[in-house]
């Protein structure tokens, strides 16, 4: 008996109104691997993201988070939801509460985790991320970078089986990336099972098990990132690469 995979997409397909972005989108990733999803603006790849925990609903298909396949909506999809972390382009922290409030929140209304056991467990998981320093401090009075680590930890305080991360650095200064794609590289040596959209195209060579390419709503390539990086298969992937490696 193999273990289900940690997330199993089965002949998914979403639109848009008229815009077909998700076209029978079939990707299963174990648990532990990190996947990265890679492909020109516009081809699906947030979107794909972003059903995975129900953000956005899916016409057709079926898509499971450890073997359970996802509820439409009510407590069961509240549940699941507390097991997949999710990390977003803004950071979305709560402005009015201090960096340790907003990683010891959710833990506490739902997992009912007692507050000290909270804070003891998110001080812990701020110094992992490395701004345990700025605990009392509110969003605002951090750097793009520290709110995003911030952000990866209130994700990881739920203890959740499946972080997925959406453009997690887009949104950030250049000197900054690199700070938060470091506490990425760590959970992925960890054995977090970690599905990233990125742009960062190092990020993928080192951290990924796997790349997966999209282009039109279409998984094009899926490869790991060796083969990817020196050998893509696909003309759209080729084209994809020799405009972003050559700038």
């Amino acid at each position: 008996m193999t273990e289900a995979p940690m997330i199993r997409m089965v002949s998914v397909d979403k639109h848009f109104g008229e815009l077909h972005v998700l076209r029978d989108i079939n990707l299963e990733v174990a648990a532990g691997q990190v996947v990265v999803v890679l492909g020109p603006s516009g081809s699906g790849k947030s979107t794909l993201c972003r059903t995975i925990n129900r953000l956005e609903p899916v016409d057709s298909g079926t898509i499971e988070v450890d073997g359970q396949r996802l509820p439409e909506e009510g407590k069961a999809l509240a549940g699941l939801r507390a097991d997949v972390g999710m990390v977003f382009q803004s950071f979305n922290l709560f402005a009015h509460k201090t960096i340790l409030q907003n990683v010891t929140l959710a833990p506490m209304k739902v997992r009912r985790t007692s507050k000290a056991d909270a804070e003891k467990a998110g001080i812990a998981l701020l110094e992992r991320v490395g701004i345990a320093n700025q605990r009392d401090k509110y969003p605002a009075q951090l750097s793009g970078g520290q709110q995003q680590r911030a952000a990866i930890a209130r994700a990881l305080a739920m203890k959740p089986k499946v972080m997925l991360f959406d453009e997690p650095t887009s949104a950030l200064d250049p000197e900054m990336v690199n700070e938060v794609l470091d506490v990425m590289t760590t959970l992925a040596k960890e054995g977090m099972t970690m599905l990233v959209v990125t742009h960062e195209m190092g990020f993928a060579r080192r951290a990924a098990n796997r790349v997966v390419f999209m282009s039109d709503g279409e998984i094009v390539e899926d490869a790991d990132p060796e083969a990817f990086f020196t050998a893509p298969r696909s003309d759209r992937a080729k084209d994809f690469l020799g405009k972003i490696l050559t700038h």
